[in-house]
């Protein structure tokens, strides 16, 4: 058998090694744009709900109201949200046209939010929910609220009807965290005064006949 010395290794061929490490360059390759996108498309999702938080551009009317501006602010109601799945107050009354500034304090201890819309409008958002509960969504006629933080939005009540609010975080809505608001028609002329009821005595007299 014959020997040879160790030294001959180094002028073995490299082209098998070579060949390795090169389809291995390619596959890292080939990863990087896959991996650049995931991180970009979470990075975009997070930043689109920040942009939209603190850029909700131009007010479009809902069938439901239009997003206020802060200086228009009639009045402020206040709600808290809890982990037994429910708001309080439940409900509340708008005049329409009024602007109101929504405050929410969330009292638990997983995230909740208050989204304002029609019963048909958050039972379709609920259902996409449900089937993607880390789905990204913002708008001025809603905001989440961190366990134990508040948060606040202005609406403008241009609508008048019967409208929901309700939570729509996984599994929320299902189990009854919805609320009712009441828009009553404006009023266009001032209440009339009822005429004071007459005494007995000019009652009595007035029924007399001479």
């Amino acid at each position: 058998m014959t020997r040879f010395p160790l030294s001959f290794l180094h002028f073995l061929p490299t082209a098998a090694p070579t060949s390795v490490q090169r389809w291995m360059t390619v596959l890292a390759l080939a990863a990087c744009p896959l991996a650049a996108q995931a991180h970009g498309d979470g990075q975009h999702n997070n930043t689109h709900a920040q942009h939209a938080a603190t850029n909700p551009g131009p007010a479009v009317q809902t069938e439901w109201g239009i997003a206020g501006r802060p200086g228009q602010v009639n009045r402020s109601v206040r709600l808290r949200m809890d982990d037994r799945m429910r708001f309080t107050p439940d409900h509340f009354e708008v005049r329409e046209g009024e602007t109101l500034r929504i405050e929410v304090h969330n009292t638990g201890k997983v995230m909740h939010e208050f989204v304002l819309g029609t019963a048909a409008e958050h039972k379709a958002h609920a259902a996409e929910m449900a089937g993607n509960p880390n789905m990204a969504h913002d708008a001025p006629h809603m905001v989440h609220v961190a366990p134990g933080k508040k948060g606040s939005l202005v609406w403008t009540f241009n609508r008048t009807g019967d409208f929901d609010f309700a939570c729509l975080v996984a599994g929320h809505f299902e189990a009854g965290m919805v609320g009712k608001v009441k828009v009553k028609p404006a009023s266009t002329s001032p209440a009339v005064k009822a005429p004071a009821a007459a005494s007995a005595t000019q009652a009595g007299h007035g029924a007399h006949s001479h």
